[in-house]
């Protein structure tokens, strides 16, 4: 009796239940996620990052004066008017190999664009609130503009603009809290800032490699690795139905032949290869018209050949990449961008000096090298081509948005240096 009449009131009371559920006027969503958030023992916590959306990295822009930046494109720009979206000069298309080295104009570029929607970094006027103090100081575009050698009258210019540079930083409340570990610069050619970069060591600094920089000044642990800014035309064979077949050069490569360090191994490599009817190896200088041939060349080419030039990188790498000619890496000593997300080994090939100086060594492995194996490596190539792109306005998970990610990766250990310096009596002790 008493059995049945239960069994009757907990029927009404789930028919109720249900039909509360139904209209609406019941949601016991928070009540599951409650018990499937919060397991047994552990509460829940601010600092708990799988509940927090990512947000950009909040960078604070210095106004520096335009002589540091914009007026080594444009001495006619006004120095008045702060600068903008709608004020800055595009980057010239006639600027050839400058453009290898503009890494900074982008990067500035990017934080003057207001759609945040698909960006890594956003601009923010108020100090106090950012995560990172970007420096829109051109050192390569410097180093280009006002003489290419130490010995250069103009590279008077170059040097004064760093010191002026320092004063103005050193000078900043900013720079002072953080002894500039929180200030990103920007210097991809390896001659950038090379009267003052030990006063700008503690920096989170844009390099294109550490072949120039000594382990005290820069490091992977701080310092966000560059692609160069392609110089070739983007490939586009998606229409081609046999790309493989289409490539009739078996390895390109051309460029200069005279390079220091690592990259006297160019002239080895040329007289290892001469003679090969499938190897196309070209002595060759930057100018307009041979990036156009270089263009074709790549194109039409299953593997480009990538030795280390004056430093282990060099712009002909991220050519390649554009190119969707599988890059064939030749350096002990390089360092990759974005390599903690992206896998090189993919759509690249690498091989020691060593190995690459045993005669017939490259040529028998690539003659050998099989199709299918190309084909998806190509197919790689192009899913991660975009990364290497700079552009304006800037798009999802482009050059600029990965490098600003990179930065972001950063802060960590910046505020942990930061706040340990703080504190400290004897500054790495432990070491």
């Amino acid at each position: 009796m008493y059995g049945k009449t239960i069994c009757i009131i907990v029927f009404f009371v789930f028919l109720i239940a249900s039909y509360s559920i139904y209209m609406g006027t019941v949601d016991p969503t928070p009540y599951f996620t409650q018990l499937q958030s919060l397991p047994r023992g552990i509460s829940s916590s601010p600092c708990n990052s799988s509940t927090i959306s990512p947000q950009p990295l909040r960078v604070f822009m210095y106004d520096l004066p335009r002589k540091f930046n914009i007026a080594m494109m444009d001495p006619h720009i006004s120095d008045v008017d702060p600068i903008s979206a709608n004020n800055l000069p595009p980057w010239p298309q006639t600027s050839g190999i400058k453009r290898q080295h503009s890494v900074e104009y982008w990067l500035m570029a990017s934080l003057l664009h207001n759609d945040v929607a698909e960006k890594e970094a956003v601009r923010v006027f108020d100090p106090e609130s950012a995560d990172a103090f970007y420096v829109p100081f051109f050192s390569s575009l410097s180093f280009n503009t006002h003489g290419k050698n130490m010995t250069d009258p103009d590279t008077e210019f170059d040097r004064l603009l760093q010191v002026d540079l320092m004063e103005y930083l050193e000078n900043s409340n900013y720079w002072q809290r953080s002894g500039g570990r929180d200030h990103v610069i920007p210097m991809t050619h390896p001659n950038a800032f090379r009267f003052l970069r030990q006063q700008v060591n503690a920096s989170i600094l844009i390099v294109a490699d550490f072949g120039r920089y000594p382990k005290e000044m820069a490091r992977l642990d701080k310092d966000v690795v560059s692609p160069y800014v392609h110089v070739v035309d983007d490939g586009d064979d998606d229409s081609t139905p046999d790309p493989f077949e289409a490539r009739g050069t078996l390895l390109y490569f051309r460029g200069n032949t005279v390079r220091k360090a690592e990259g006297r191994i160019r002239l080895k490599l040329e007289k290892l290869l001469a003679g090969n009817s499938d190897v196309h190896y070209e002595k060759s200088v930057a100018t307009t018209q041979n990036i156009k041939v270089s263009t074709e060349g790549m194109r039409s080419s299953k593997f480009c050949l990538h030795p280390a030039g004056d430093t282990p990188s060099s712009c002909r790498l991220f050519d390649a990449i554009v190119s969707h000619c599988i890059p064939v890496i030749i350096s002990d000593k390089i360092e990759l961008p974005f390599e903690d997300e992206i896998d090189y080994s993919e759509f690249s090939v690498f091989y020691s000096v060593k190995e690459a100086l045993e005669p017939g060594f490259i040529l028998d492995n690539l003659r050998q090298f099989p199709k299918e194996k190309w084909l998806k490596m190509w197919e790689n190539l192009k899913n991660v081509s975009h990364h290497f792109e700079f552009q304006y306005p800037p798009k999802r998970e482009d050059a600029v948005n990965m490098l600003w990610r990179q930065v972001k990766h950063k802060i960590p250990n910046v505020k942990l240096a930061v706040h340990r310096n703080r504190r400290l009596k004897v500054p790495d002790w432990w070491l």
